[in-house]
């Protein structure tokens, strides 16, 4: 469904679309970068308003998400479109072009979220949400405004401007923001765009709700270990107890690296826990991603595949006492 676009100005017969970093220039019948705002009769519009392409629901895990409400289900949901165009994408089907979808006003997304036992809300994911963000935003104005206790999950590239993430932030509980490297050459050459805006967006994020970030660690473009230690570096210069999530790659859509070597990702975890309490490992089968207490080695939260146990009530360790950011 078309909408009219919020976040951009015209300039003479171009539209300026201040949505996200990229600053697209729009001519008339021309598309942004992201696919989906296009110049039509002199105004932008949006043309993925409601349309849903992929509709789930999925462990919190999944997301990656270990320390929000852990051991729960979210309904998540997507569209099509994205403002990157990353090599590896694995849902290049739906953020590369224009997918199969189907409309959902709002109201639906309430009802279907009413009839659910045990979701805890709504995961905004598989494209990119934050171009989706006419629909994003009304429907977690609606879904707060109706719901009592209904949480809002994004997960997103962070490529998004200050101006329409600060108006989102009231309504999102948790963030997954993906950091997909340390240097500008990555981000222009793999993904299509720069770092910056998504240090921005991570930082300001991080005062406002739940954040967790992933780097999906890709066979000799970003699995270095001074790439590591520089990610690592700035997320603990924000604070130390967010949670990061190394992910490792295989070969998908246009990029035919091998798949990222595991001792490579042990390496890089025991690198980026020099600054960090909780660093996870992401498509590595086999090992231990239960959440530990960082003072006293406590397993607050056991993790098998996706069969969770909490061992502790509330963000207090029981064994020490020693405060552990997560929300249960």
């Amino acid at each position: 469904m078309e909408r009219e676009a919020v976040f951009y100005e015209k300039e003479g017969g171009r539209m300026s679309c201040k949505l996200c970093p990229h600053n697209c220039l729009i001519k008339a019948g021309d598309y942004g970068k992201c696919k989906v705002r296009i110049n039509k009769d002199g105004k932008l519009y949006t043309t993925n308003y409601g349309e849903i392409t992929s509709i789930a629901r999925d462990s919190i895990e999944k997301k990656p998400l270990y320390h929000f409400k852990p051991g729960s289900n979210i309904l998540s949901v997507g569209s099509f479109g994205c403002n990157f165009s990353c090599g590896f994408c694995q849902n290049h089907s739906i953020s590369q072009g224009r997918a199969d979808s189907e409309y959902m006003p709002p109201q639906k997304l309430v009802e279907i979220c009413k009839s659910l036992d045990g979701n805890i809300g709504v995961a905004f994911t598989y494209n990119e949400p934050s171009i989706w963000y006419e629909y994003v935003y009304n429907a977690s104005k609606l879904l707060k405004e109706s719901l009592e206790d209904i949480k809002i999950v994004m997960v997103t590239n962070g490529y998004i401007k200050e101006e329409p993430l600060r108006l989102l932030l009231p309504y999102v509980d948790a963030m997954n923001i993906d950091l997909k490297a340390f240097n500008n050459k990555y981000y222009k050459d793999i993904c299509g765009g720069s770092v910056t805006p998504v240090m921005d967006t991570i930082k300001m994020a991080s005062k406002e709700c739940h954040v967790e970030v992933t780097t999906l660690l890709v066979n000799g473009e970003n699995d270095s270990a001074g790439e590591i230690e520089k990610i690592a570096s700035f997320i603990a210069s924000l604070d130390k107890d967010i949670p990061l999530h190394l992910s490792r790659y295989f070969p998908n859509y246009k990029m035919k690296n091998p798949a990222t070597e595991v001792e490579v990702m042990f390496q890089d975890r025991d690198i980026a826990k020099k600054y960090l309490n909780y660093v996870y490992l992401g498509n590595v089968a086999g090992i231990d991603n239960s959440t530990y207490c960082p003072k006293c080695g406590y397993k607050l939260v056991e993790r098998d595949d996706y069969h969770i146990h909490v061992n502790t009530c509330n963000s207090i360790c029981p064994k020490c006492g020693y405060k552990i950011n997560i929300i249960l």
